[in-house]
């Protein structure tokens, strides 16, 4: 069994996964638009205009794979109620990690030492997905 995380952008998918890439040097596996699946979407489900949107992605960030889409809305990304962790080795790769990350986004506690790590803080992106930073040690 494995869990993966797939994020709905709803309009911003291309722009996130192009974020990532930048911030985080995520590798993109899968990138399919909606006018590029061979079963096309039942007529009126997807917004006019949506044609060229992201039906699919998924991109690689270290070992992880995580997925994303546009989905069927395109009124903004909506993320409550979740955070993803990214562990990394040391205290300057936290800090690259988490001001790439807070560019253009809130920071929610600042990164510091905490009684499990010696650099932990977190953030929520420009898209809306909160991150947790933390030194594995």
């Amino acid at each position: 069994m494995q869990v993966e995380a797939y994020l709905m952008f709803n309009g911003r998918c291309e722009e996130a996964v192009k974020f990532y890439q930048q911030a985080l040097g995520a590798q993109v596996e899968m990138m399919m638009r909606f006018d590029e699946a061979p079963d096309k979407p039942p007529p009126g489900m997807l917004p006019p205009g949506a044609e060229k949107k992201i039906m699919h992605s998924s991109f690689r960030i270290g070992e992880t794979v995580v997925m994303a889409s546009d989905g069927m809305s395109f009124d903004g990304p909506r993320f409550h109620g979740f955070s993803l962790s990214i562990a990394v080795a040391d205290e300057a790769d936290a800090d690259r990690v988490f001001n790439a990350l807070s560019e253009g986004g809130k920071v929610t506690m600042p990164l510091g030492r905490t009684f499990w790590s010696p650099r932990f803080g977190m953030l929520e992106d420009r898209f809306g997905v909160s991150w947790m930073v933390n030194v594995v040690q």
